[in-house]
Formats: structure tokens, sequence, C-alpha cells
């Protein structure tokens, strides 16, 4: 039972200050849970997000199921989700309830853009994070190359691209190039 409540205030601690989705929380789940915690290592921690992307949902909450899947199995994936979520919903309440008022005052205007303005470099700092572990070498770079290319672009081509496509097919291409040499 222990395990379960350190599980939930882990990811209810979490939840609450993470700003900015998915890949703004990186660094403190590579503290709490790969540095301080050692429920899983950097690389599942890399996984866990690629998953996350290619699944449907929250990246954030993706994540935090698989983190506690990994821990407690089934029911531990169900408590740290609930704990990444319960604060969030609380709060997001309360402000939803007076979001239109509060954006009235020009100074609650520009606390948001000095928000989203943070937003960008904690995302850069996960990009960074996640370019270290999985660009590793020219086929790896290949792949980055060629999809931010298409994604950049992808506006001018004849059809529109859904980004499912471009995780598909750098599942595809890391399948082609990275293949052991066992031929498995």
């Amino acid at each position: 039972m222990r395990d379960y409540l350190e599980l939930f205030l882990t990811f209810a601690k979490i939840g609450s200050v993470t700003f900015g989705g998915g890949y703004a929380m990186l660094p403190i789940l590579e503290r709490e849970c790969v540095e301080k915690r050692g429920w899983v290592t950097e690389e599942d921690l890399a996984d866990y997000f690629a998953i996350g992307q290619c699944t449907p949902g929250i990246i954030a909450v993706n994540v935090s199921t698989f983190v506690g899947n990994k821990r407690k199995g089934p029911l531990g994936g169900v408590v740290a989700t609930v704990g990444f979520a319960f604060v969030p919903i609380i709060l997001l309440s309360l402000i939803a309830a007076g979001l239109g008022y509060l954006l009235t005052y020009p100074v609650v205007r520009s606390a948001f853009a000095g928000i989203r303005v943070c937003v960008c470099v904690l995302i850069l700092n996960a990009v960074l994070r996640l370019w270290k572990k999985s660009v590793l070498d020219k086929k790896t770079f290949a792949i980055f190359a060629v999809i931010f290319v298409l994604s950049v672009f992808g506006d001018l081509l004849p059809i529109g691209v859904s980004p499912a496509v471009y995780v598909v097919a750098a599942a595809a291409a890391g399948i082609l190039l990275k293949r052991p040499e066992g031929g498995r």
C-alpha cells in the first residue's frame, strides 16, 4: 500500500508543477523517477515518451501510466495516472470557473504571455535531452532530418499528412536502418 501511496504522491507532485505539456515534464520525470527513485532508466523514459507520443491521449498522462505500470503493474499505472491528473483537474476547474473574468486584467494576460515563453524554453530543454538520447549516429540523424523536413514543409505537399504517418515512417526506417547483424 505504501508503494501505491508513493506513486500517487510523486505523480501528484509532478502533475501539479508541470506546465507546458509532456515534453516540459521530462526533466522533472528524470529527476523524480530515474535519479531519485530509480523506478525507470533514462532509456525507458525516452521509450515511454516515444510511445506516449504515438498513442491516443495526452503524452504526460501516457508516460505516467507507463512508469506506474512498470513500477507496480496495471494498478500502479492507474494510481500514477490518477495522481498525475488529480491536482491539475482541481486547479483547472477553479481556473476555468473564473478565467473569463481573470483575463480582463492586463496583469493576468501578461502573466500568461510570460508563461508561454517559459513553456517554450522547457520544451526546448526536453527536445535537447531527447536529442542526446535519440540521435546517436548518421542513420538516426537521417531519420530525424527527413521527418523534420517533411513535418516543417508538410504544408507544401499536395496532400495533408498526419503526424501518425511520420511516426509509422520513422518506425519503419528505424527497423530497416538499425537492423542488427543477426537479422532479427
